[in-house]
């Protein structure tokens, strides 16, 4: 065996490992509640939030769940809050594309958590962004009591949610919502702000108080189902449309409504019958190092992700740590923007790249965009990014300059974005290569992903450094016994932080996905991103 060989099968077997630790962490997540809680909702007459979903989505059809990781390891002081409390993702409905969102009433009745209403605002996001119909399993207790101060009163908190299904209405985003279980308080409004709205007889039940808080308020006794049952709703008050006798009938009765819809207006986003890679894309594992630190040829991804592996490379012997190029992906016209973390020596005998953007390869990525834009071609951004080059040459070469026009094209681009960490995304690297703060259609990352102002051993440096000039200052010695706690503290703390579960835990990542699954991720984001009209491309201030 060569040492390629051997070099590749340790690669592999890394990300393989890597792989099924996040499987075997999101076993745990869909049991939601613990099997007890999913024993007491079948009882009840319920299905669970996963099984509705199953139900109401095409059969052998993809469902890209979002947020999965949501909440991961987060409020352990109330007994976590396994994938936010609510299932959100991207299922085919009769054919069509749609946003899901189901309350998971196994967790915490469905309570919402602070992480629950960021979940459902990114869900509501991605139906905007893209005009897709929005569909609403509710089976909720409302919001987590507890926790109100950190869900409730803020921009982009609970409300916002409501103003939102005012807004979809608004742009002409169909709204369905079935009643399925509680519908309580400020959560009752949802449904009702939907377009069209179905209750459950028997388990759906809506309204603003409960029979304890209206016997608290007004003295009233009155049973939960005479207060807001299906038979109220739909033959008394005719708050809600449609009366189902159980949840699989109300499911059927959504995708009926969905057959029904019109067909809106597309994008026009070029595509072509897709054509396999030569190089295959189950080898991604193998080519990607086991070593984050270790050199390799991004090409070697790229070509393993496009149709027929073949690329047109712009500005090819300009900008080399950034690598530009037309493609196809599943038949789509794409635009990759990619850094390239070779190693190799200039003419100075300096060694260069190692994922590091550079003024040239920040120019060159800026004007690739614009031409993008131009063309109406969506974006794939790949990730391993150190951040900006430092130092006197870049600084005097005016790095802050270059590495602005990158940012502002980002910034200002209306051609929908995808962004795909498969390693590092450190510092201002994360913004210029289209980071969560600049508004990719969908995030994703590999399980390889690490998010971060800094590396954690670079962090720590820094601050140990810190702590020894302040010192000095002072006129004191340095303490080598603290700096090396200090040290590891820090980097400890920033290697947990950078995990890619840490990130998908608050959102950070719409999802944490297996390499080999790259390119159907991408043909998913981009037959989604085409139900929606784009803006015409305004480039800001870009300076050439």
């Amino acid at each position: 065996m060569t040492k390629a060989e051997i070099e590749f099968n340790k690669n592999e077997d890394t990300m393989l490992l890597k792989w099924a630790e996040v499987q075997h962490k999101l076993d745990k997540i869909f049991l939601g509640g613990g099997k007890d809680k999913i024993a007491h909702q079948h009882k009840e007459g319920k299905l669970t939030a996963r099984e509705r979903i199953n139900l109401l989505v095409d059969k052998g059809s993809l469902f890209f769940e979002i947020g999965a990781f949501a909440g991961y390891e987060m409020y352990p002081e109330h007994g976590g809050c396994p994938a936010g409390g609510v299932v959100t993702g991207l299922g085919k409905v009769e054919g069509r594309l749609c946003m899901i969102v189901a309350n998971d009433a196994t967790v915490k009745a469905g309570a919402w958590f602070p992480i629950t209403g960021k979940k459902n605002l990114r869900a509501q996001e991605i139906a905007m962004e893209n005009r897709i119909p929005i569909i609403y399993l509710v089976d909720s207790a409302g919001v987590y009591l507890p926790m109100q101060d950190e869900i409730f009163p803020d921009k982009e908190h609970f409300g916002r949610i409501f103003r939102n299904n005012a807004k979809l209405s608004s742009m002409g985003i169909p709204q369905i919502a079935a009643i399925m279980g509680s519908c309580v308080a400020g959560g009752a409004y949802l449904p009702i702000m939907s377009d069209e709205a179905l209750i459950v007889e028997g388990t759906g039940s809506i309204f603003l108080a409960g029979p304890y808080l209206v016997k608290a308020a007004i003295g009233e006794d009155v049973d939960q189902h005479t207060l807001g049952g299906a038979t109220t709703h739909c033959e008394i008050s005719g708050v809600t449309d449609y009366k189902m006798p159980d949840d699989a009938t109300c499911l059927q009765t959504i995708r009926k409504l969905i057959s029904k819809m019109g067909k809106s207006e597309k994008a026009g986003f070029d595509r072509v019958v897709a054509v396999a890679p030569k190089l295959k894309t189950e080898e991604l594992p193998g080519v990607f190092p086991e070593n984050a630190t270790k050199p390799y040829n991004m090409m070697d991804i790229i070509l393993r992700l496009v149709d027929d592996s073949d690329v047109t490379l712009y500005k090819e012997d300009y900008g080399k740590s950034m690598i530009c190029a037309y493609a196809r992906i599943e038949g789509w016209a794409v635009g990759i923007v990619a850094n390239q973390r070779l190693v190799v020596k200039n003419a100075a005998g300096e060694m260069q790249f190692g994922g590091v953007i550079y003024s040239d390869s920040a120019d060159k990525a800026a004007r690739f965009i614009m031409n993008c834009n131009q063309k109406k071609i969506p974006l794939v951004f790949l990730h391993d990014v150190t951040g900006f080059m430092v130092g006197k040459r870049s600084e005097h070469g005016g790095i802050i300059k270059d590495g602005a026009k990158l940012v502002n094209a980002v910034a200002n681009s209306t051609v929908p974005k995808f962004s795909v960490i498969i390693g590092n995304s450190y510092g201002a690297g994360n913004y210029a290569m289209c980071g969560k703060a600049y508004d990719p259609r969908l995030i994703v990352g590999w399980p390889t992903a690490k998010i971060a102002v800094m590396g954690g051993t670079q962090a720590a440096k820094v601050l140990t450094q810190i702590q020894v000039s302040a010192l000095k200052k002072k006129g004191e010695a340095p303490d080598h016994e603290k700096e090396q706690k200090l040290f590891e503290e820090v980097k400890a703390k920033y290697d947990v932080q950078t995990t890619p579960y840490y990130a998908a835990s608050r959102l950070w990542l719409d999802a944490i996905i297996d390499p080999r699954k790259t390119r159907e991720f991408i043909a998913l984001g981009i037959e989604m991103a085409d139900h929606g009209m784009i803006e015409k491309f305004n480039p800001g201030i870009i300076q050439t």
